[in-house]
């Protein structure tokens, strides 16, 4: 009984982050196209004021437009006409309840 009490508790903290859910281009993916924006939709709300999102090319310059636009639980960040290669995405997301979460993940545009 303990055991599944203990259980409860911590999966319940876990939702009390806003965890990257999916994103749009999928992590990890290889597009035949290259995306107008990075789309990021997470698992609780997120503030706009300190939700970041940066697109990097294969030489680390920044190829998206600055300050995501964020409504609800996603966050979207327009990107400049990109060509074939690979791209980098780092976010910082800061949930409703005041918990910071942060990652990065990359997808290919084909050559």
């Amino acid at each position: 009984m303990l055991l599944a009490c203990l259980c409860a508790g911590v999966a319940g903290g876990a939702r009390a982050h806003a965890i990257l859910e999916h994103a749009d281009p999928r992590v990890g993916s290889t597009i035949s196209g290259a995306p107008s924006a990075v789309s990021l939709y997470f698992t609780q709300e997120v503030e706009s004021s300190f939700t970041s999102i940066e697109v990097l090319n294969s030489a680390g310059a920044r190829v998206d437009s600055g300050k995501p636009r964020v409504s609800g639980t996603t966050a979207q960040v327009g990107v400049e006409p990109l060509p074939p290669g690979h791209y980098t995405v780092r976010w910082r997301a800061l949930s409703v309840d005041s918990h910071t979460t942060q990652g990065s993940f990359g997808f290919d545009v084909q050559r």
